[in-house]
């Protein structure tokens, strides 16, 4: 059991206020789920207390190397994460962590252990039983459901049920008995972990009124190896007057800038034919994301960046589903 630090393991200031005690989070959880013993032999290791808004790829990487050092020793992995950027985690580590043969389940709560009405116990004993099936994939594990990781996002601040799955199946649902949906798949070759993520990325959300020129703007002060554009619908967008992303699209061709289209509505998949502006996007050289999740989009194009350097391996890589990040 990896800890990370999060809601799971925070505690309360005298003004009501939560948050991460750095020298007490592994007590905490052997205090208050001291029967985690009876569904599996297991250790503890901390690798750092954080906010999970605070996460991000240099974390990621520290995740996956421990999890490729320490592979050998066990038979599955639970990490303890913050549920703000916990889609975001299990989606990076879906991308590195190659020929995953063992379960990595990622969980928290949305109160904090310390509270009496916490849905961590709950959580966190659900993912560790899970952690014990035959599941090889990095999963999240949240309010009596499996969700694969790189479908996952997090839909609610205030209730239990925080993740959905939008556009995938959960793999397991979690009641008597934990009903399971998956099959086992054995990896084809050795595992190994490949972490490395480019952070020069940008994610573009579009909303009507967005100039051009203020996105122009942006672009040339950063000068990123990717855009990920949050479009409308199906992925239609701007294309007249000046609030137009045609000017935006023909800048990153010119400049081997990668444009990735994702839908701001949650469920079915961008589908750049379908309208006219869509297909004019689609010939300025956009890609689409088909089902992703923002969340799996955003790493997955920071991973390829960070493992290719040409835009034309990354762009053959995006529509291609390396670990069921997306349908075909």
């Amino acid at each position: 059991m990896i800890l990370t630090g999060g809601t799971i393991s925070m505690q309360f200031e005298a003004s009501g206020t939560a948050y991460v005690n750095p020298g007490n989070s592994e007590t905490l959880v052997k205090k208050q789920l001291p029967e985690l013993g009876e569904l599996a032999e297991i250790d503890t290791i901390t690798l750092f207390h954080e906010d999970s808004s605070n996460i991000g790829p240099k974390h990621w990487t520290i995740l996956s190397k421990t999890i490729e050092e320490q592979y050998k020793k066990y038979d599955g992995f639970v990490i303890l994460h913050g549920t703000d950027t916990m889609a975001y985690t299990a989606s990076a580590l879906s991308f590195s962590l190659k020929n995953l043969d063992k379960p990595v389940i990622l969980t928290g709560s949305q109160v904090p252990l310390v509270n009496l009405r916490s849905d961590a116990r709950r959580n966190v004993i659900n993912a560790i039983e899970v952690a014990t099936l035959p599941l090889n994939e990095v999963a999240i594990c949240f309010n009596d459901k499996v969700f694969r990781g790189n479908r996952s996002t997090k839909m609610s601040i205030g209730d239990f049920d925080a993740f959905r799955s939008p556009n995938y199946a959960p793999l397991a649902e979690i009641g008597l008995h934990i009903e399971t949906s998956f099959t086992k798949e054995r990896a084809k070759a050795p595992f190994y972990a490949k972490a490395s993520f480019e952070e020069n990325i940008s994610l573009i959300h579009l909303f009507p009124g967005l100039k051009t020129d203020a996105i122009m703007a942006m672009l040339k002060a950063q000068t990123p190896k990717g855009i990920i554009i949050e479009a409308f619908g199906s992925g239609n967008m701007p294309v007249t007057g000046n609030t137009s992303i045609l000017p935006v699209l023909n800048y990153c061709r010119e400049r081997e800038i990668t444009v990735l289209v994702v839908s701001q509505a949650v469920y079915d998949e961008v589908d750049l034919t379908k309208y006219e502006n869509g297909k004019m996007a689609f010939e300025a050289g956009a890609i689409s994301a088909r089902d992703m999740t923002v969340e799996a989009s955003v790493t997955k194009l920071m991973y390829l960046f960070g493992v290719y350097k040409t835009m034309h391996l990354v762009n053959q890589q995006l529509m291609i589903p390396l670990v069921g990040e997306f349908t075909l």
